[in-house]
């Protein structure tokens, strides 16, 4: 991945490093840039035109140069998601971020959320984002809430998978839903600053290039991972006591196309929900599907007859019992 690294950021078209890659790995993949779940300068439109693909939030607000998600300014919230729900089977998104402020150390807040999520656009207490979320969100957390916090040095990223039935937990840092993470010192710096989350054979892998040296490092990798399809990518930012300025320079998703073998194909099933394997998540019963006008209609229609079929039986029923009591009494 850092060999990688190095010849995305220098330019190299997508099939020359494909190409430089083959033979050093057992797994092909080719990777195609998805313009429509894309968000890149000069953001032409965003948030200002019903033709663009990405829509502002709260105090969000677009430059020539970045997406500001909130200023560095005291009880702010903001929000860009894109308006194209995803149906790729398999993704990368690359995200160029950049976070800073006047705020010292552990005097500044909160982060900001990546998404992959069934609801967009409903602002809310995680990172400007609405809890009990369907799908995925990838946290970038810059305060540590919690109190003798000694196992986890901030800022901190985590990942979290959610059916709906489980509530972020900001008095510990999201410790208890979380799926994995990694200390990210990613503040005021110098350089430019990236994180990758990966989505290939229901593997969620996450990593960071925050040391301005080209090159990927690990922060989470989880198999067993399922998410449905048709959800929707987004980034939100909250400030509260304290703040800082939480810029997006880029979104990039590209499409990736894996092989699979017949064994794999079996296995990858679509799935309604959102799970971990070997992670129990509260039971939710799956979201019915609205019926449609034609299958209403046709209840109903089917109903009717049914009723005029009982109606009449019943009339030709009763008719027949009163003839029997007339010929009982003559």
């Amino acid at each position: 991945m850092a060999a990688v690294a190095r010849w995305w950021r220098a330019g190299l078209p997508g099939l020359l490093v494909l190409l430089l890659l083959r033979g050093a790995r057992a797994e092909q993949t080719e990777e195609h840039l998805k313009r429509e779940h894309s968000l890149t300068k000069p953001y032409q439109g965003v948030g200002s035109s019903s033709s663009s693909l990405w829509d502002l939030l709260g105090n969000a607000m677009v430059t020539t140069q970045y997406v500001r998600l909130t200023p560095d300014m005291q009880s702010k919230q903001g929000a860009v998601w894109n308006r194209v729900p995803c149906y790729l089977r398999d993704w990368e998104m690359q995200v160029h971020f950049k976070i800073h402020g006047q705020g010292k150390k552990n005097l500044n807040g909160d982060g900001f959320a990546i998404w992959y999520t069934k609801d967009r656009m409903q602002p809310g207490p995680v990172f400007g984002s609405k809890d009990h979320f369907l799908g995925l969100g990838v946290f970038v957390d810059t305060y540590p809430n919690e109190e003798k916090q000694q196992e986890r040095v901030f800022p901190y990223i985590s990942a979290m998978v959610n059916n709906g039935s489980l509530a972020y937990d900001h008095d510990r840092d999201g410790r208890p839903t979380e799926l994995g993470g990694c200390t990210a010192m990613v503040r005021n710096l110098n350089h430019d600053t990236f994180l990758v989350i990966r989505y290939v054979k229901r593997r969620l892998t996450i990593m960071i290039d925050i040391d301005g040296k080209h090159e990927w490092r690990d922060c989470i990798d989880m198999p067993g991972v399922h998410l449905p399809r048709g959800y929707f990518f987004g980034t939100s930012s909250v400030t509260g006591d304290l703040s800082d300025n939480h810029d997006i320079i880029s979104l990039k998703l590209y499409q990736l196309t894996v092989e699979r073998s017949p064994e794999e194909e079996k296995r990858d099933k679509e799935v309604f929900l959102p799970v971990v394997d070997n992670m129990k998540l509260p039971r939710v019963e799956a979201p019915l599907e609205p019926m449609s006008g034609l299958a209403l209609f046709l209840i109903v229609f089917f109903s009717l007859v049914a009723l005029v079929f009982a109606i009449v039986i019943g009339v030709i029923v009763y008719n027949k019992w009163q003839e029997q009591s007339r010929k009982r009494f003559y």
